[in-house]
């Protein structure tokens, strides 16, 4: 009997929890779909329900702003993939209260609740103005922040909270400056920077790896052909793509400087992009 005992126990401390923040969004749609073992509890949290959890799901529904429900949410957490927040530019009030406050609330849980490692949902917007380089050379993963729009400075705010979080406390960050996340891409710059559904929660897989450690910043983007970003920092968090958006055809974009934040970089300031 105790030898059974044992074995169940063994069980249940094996369970790893991930916590996915903006569970109920496209990208959390992504991850659920894929991140599923039997060994793994997923906890989705976001402000608005998430439809049909599943087995292996835990949901809680909450304003990742209120304090209390951030700290309910990475109780007993192994690791934590901070999704949710305003997904695109935003009047600056807003865009700094969900993105920046939202994002220190969840690191400081992290550390209140002994959470090591926290991925980070930056975006190629932190780096939008950057240009494709004229020699032909990958733009590295750790060029820094160049933001297009308010919604840009907010993710190169979060990128650097996690530095902040990392040297004060010693907590694994993984910044991940994401691409066009979708099904398919459209344009020749969304297709350069695609990150498939099946290699962002390859990336995340890798980034919540136990065996990654320290502070990372890297680009989100898929094996693609055309493809200018390096690829060297998912390469130091083991993450390998095997998706290549060129298998779709895609309209050319206009002429014209290739910058990192496409239209971003000319969008109104503030003005919800449609």
């Amino acid at each position: 009997r105790s030898r059974v005992r044992l074995r169940a126990y063994a069980s249940v401390v094996s369970t790893q929890t991930i916590v996915i923040t903006g569970g109920a969004g496209r990208i959390g749609g992504y991850l659920r779909s894929r991140m599923r073992r039997p060994d793994r509890v997923l906890r989705l949290a976001d402000i608005v329900p998430v439809i049909d959890p599943g087995a292996g799901e835990e949901v809680m529904t909450g304003d990742l702003t209120d304090r209390d429900v951030v700290r309910r949410a990475v109780t007993g957490a192994d690791a934590v993939v901070h999704l949710a927040g305003i997904p695109s530019e935003s009047p600056w009030p807003e865009a700094v209260r969900v993105n920046v406050d939202g994002t220190q609330a969840v690191l400081d849980a992290a550390v209140a609740a002994g959470v090591d490692r926290v991925v980070l949902a930056s975006s190629n917007h932190a780096a939008g103005f950057w240009e494709r380089p004229a020699d032909g050379s990958a733009l590295p993963d750790t060029v820094e922040p160049r933001p297009d729009t308010y919604y840009g400075w907010t993710k190169g705010a979060i990128e650097s909270l996690g530095r902040l979080y990392h040297d004060r406390f010693g907590l694994t960050v993984v910044n991940l400056r994401i691409g066009a996340c979708c099904d398919r891409p459209t344009g020749t710059l969304n297709a350069q920077m695609w990150l498939s559904p099946d290699d962002v929660a390859r990336l995340v897989e890798a980034s919540i790896d136990p065996g990654v450690t320290g502070f990372h910043t890297v680009w989100g983007m898929s094996a693609n052909a055309g493809r200018w970003w390096s690829t060297e920092g998912g390469r130091a968090i083991g993450f390998l793509p095997q998706d290549d958006s060129s298998r779709f055809e895609n309209e050319p974009d206009p002429e014209g400087p290739v910058r990192v934040g496409g239209v971003f970089c000319t969008t109104p300031l503030g003005h919800p992009i449609r």
